[in-house]
């Protein structure tokens, strides 16, 4: 059944194959991710570095942050849906988070120990939960409407959908690939200040490349009905009482990202009320749910709307596995494993810049003047040659990151994104192709290998803290390679068939709310990476050293643990997979 009645794009609107508009949301998803995971990066080194938080507080901050960035979505969704539209979204979306990223920049004094307890800047951590609370906020309207533009610049079933969706996530990990080699390894080396506040600029720059990519949208992302939106509420106009409402909501959300970082009023000690938060949502979203499937669907539509649930549950269970990226992975990498990937290519002498950051600003320059060449010739050659020409330039300049730098915990992060964004072109061939044959797998199928894949990318890790826990000496950092080599692939499976999924099985007329149920359930995802990880915490006394060898058997465990959950669930979600297709109805 069809699930999406626009109309195809315009013949001169394509590029590369592609809806131009694709590509302004390409680029405006790669500077918020570049903000995002270049700040979180940051997060639990700065925390139990430059704070000295322990690793169970900093992580139950970190997983309360990742979830509510992930849970407001839903809200943000579901105003865009009623009222505000896509595009007036965004826009108030990107002005949260600049202001956001904006305030992380302030580092206040670091803390010191005083009779072995740590004196922190009370000052400076309070800037710092109301920044986080204006980042999550912010991603809240920004991240649901932007990913459902892309599905509504293809025509039904158009066979592209799920490349496109491929080159749109290739935007996103691009992003953290800058993120992770600009934010991640000035931070650590520069000064905190600099490595957060270059995440700021970042939010800033794709805010512009979003306002100026309008015409290419071609009115997908204006609100259905703009008199509802002018309509007084209380004595104003609705759409002044939700920014208002939105930024007041700030406070409270501050308030929790305190409490998280200072466990107050967890329950148990580990249910934090951000978690708590998390699950008044889930149950209000499946109660809503069940309404609206029982009692406003056909029969297809609601077996469509059930196939899609399953795809997101996958979804969850899979990015439980992968968040353990910025918390396990990141802490067993800064104390149990070497860093540089070719030593002997590495620059010692002084601090040297990361060349990616000229990567930041030719990437969307080169779209802007091609597409400009491209409107007033359309037969050229010329955009093309333009783009793909600066593409091998940053490629270039990648690279030399890569292997140039002093590597980090928080720059090694780059090795997801940068297999991702290696990966996207073959994987959005290999649909391609395998689809031509009538061989491309279901969208539950490729769920089901991103799980198995997930599961099985723990095994490297786990085996070399094994090794270190025989030795006491550090592992390679190349088991870190192989570990993200892995879990990459299982990501290119499940993630992008996910998001192209929402925007077909989904009832147009929820499609943003089913797509901010599906960062829902990344929510969750981030606030049981965190609790998982806590098995694998290592609280070091102050003033005293690690001894790597007896931390190595409680980061084994935790591996080889998620290593059976990940095979586990994929084997259920393959078994499942026939009828998931079925009730599908047709939709590839």
């Amino acid at each position: 059944m069809q699930t999406i009645t626009q109309a195809g794009p315009a013949a001169g609107d394509d590029f590369l194959g592609h809806p131009k508009g694709v590509y302004v949301c390409f680029f405006t998803e790669m500077w918020e991710r570049f903000s995002f995971y270049g700040m979180k990066a940051l997060l639990l080194l700065y925390l139990t570095k430059y704070h000295l938080f322990g690793d169970k507080a900093g992580l139950d901050l970190l997983g309360a942050y990742g979830g509510l960035v992930y849970c407001i979505p839903v809200i943000g969704g579901l105003l865009a849906d009623r009222w505000l539209g896509m595009r007036k979204a965004v826009t108030f979306g990107g002005v949260l988070l600049v202001l956001g990223h904006i305030g992380m920049a302030f580092e206040g004094h670091a803390a010191t120990l005083q009779a072995g307890v740590a004196v922190r800047d009370e000052g400076a951590l309070k800037v710092m939960y109301l920044s986080l609370a204006l980042i999550i906020m912010g991603v809240g309207f920004l991240k649901p409407n932007i990913s459902t533009i892309v599905g509504k610049l293809y025509a039904d079933n158009d066979p592209r959908r799920d490349s496109g969706f491929s080159l749109f996530y290739a935007g996103i990990n691009l992003g953290s690939l800058f993120a992770s080699l600009v934010c991640g390894y000035v931070g650590e080396t520069w000064g905190w200040t600099y490595g957060f506040g270059a995440a700021g600029i970042g939010m800033l720059a794709g805010l512009a490349m979003f306002l100026w990519g309008q015409k290419y949208l071609h009115g997908h992302a204006e609100p259905a009905d703009p008199a509802a939106l002018r309509a007084r509420v209380a004595g104003l106009p609705r759409e002044g009482l939700i920014y208002a409402l939105a930024v007041l909501g700030v406070v409270p959300v501050a308030w929790l990202m305190w409490a998280a970082a200072n466990g107050a009023f967890a329950l148990g000690g580990e249910i934090s009320l951000a978690l708590l938060l998390m699950l008044v949502v889930l149950g209000a979203v499946l109660l809503w749910f069940a309404w609206f499937t029982g009692t406003r669907c056909t029969q297809v539509e609601r077996q469509q709307m059930i196939a899609l649930m399953a795809l997101i549950f996958m979804a969850l269970v899979f990015f439980t596995l992968y968040e353990q990226t910025y918390g396990s992975w990141v802490t067993f990498t800064d104390r149990l494993l070497t860093k540089d990937i070719v030593p002997a290519l590495v620059v010692r002498d002084g601090t040297p810049w990361p060349w990616s950051a000229l990567s930041l600003l030719l990437a969307p320059l080169a779209f802007f003047v091609a597409a400009r060449m491209s409107d007033r010739a359309p037969a050229s050659r010329a955009p093309r040659a333009l783009f793909l020409a600066v593409s091998a330039l940053i490629l270039v300049l990648l690279v030399r990151d890569c292997v140039a730098l002093p590597q980090t915990a928080g720059s090694l992060t780059y090795l997801g994104a940068f297999f991702l964004v290696a990966l996207a072109p073959l994987f959005s061939a290999l649909w391609g192709w395998l689809d031509a044959r009538g061989a491309d797998p279901s969208k539950p199928a490729k769920s089901a290998f991103g799980l198995l894949l997930a599961g099985l990318s723990f095994i490297p890790l786990a085996l070399a803290a094994q090794q270190v826990g025989a030795t006491g000496a550090m592992a390679s950092v190349w088991w870190l390679v192989l570990a993200y080599l892995i879990l990459e692939i299982g990501e290119m499976c499940l993630s992008p068939v996910g998001l192209s999924a929402v925007t077909q099985l989904a009832v147009p007329r929820v499609v943003s709310l089913m797509m901010g149920t599906w960062f829902l359930a990344t929510a969750f995802s981030e606030t049981l990476a965190a609790l998982l990880g806590k098995l694998a915490a290592i609280e070091v006394p102050q003033g005293e050293a690690l001894d790597i060898a007896a931390a190595a058997p409680k980061y084994a465990h935790l591996f080889w643990l998620l290593t059976w959950i990940g095979i586990g669930c994929a084997v259920a979600a393959l078994i499942a997979a026939p009828l998931l297709r079925r009730m599908m109805h047709g939709v590839k």
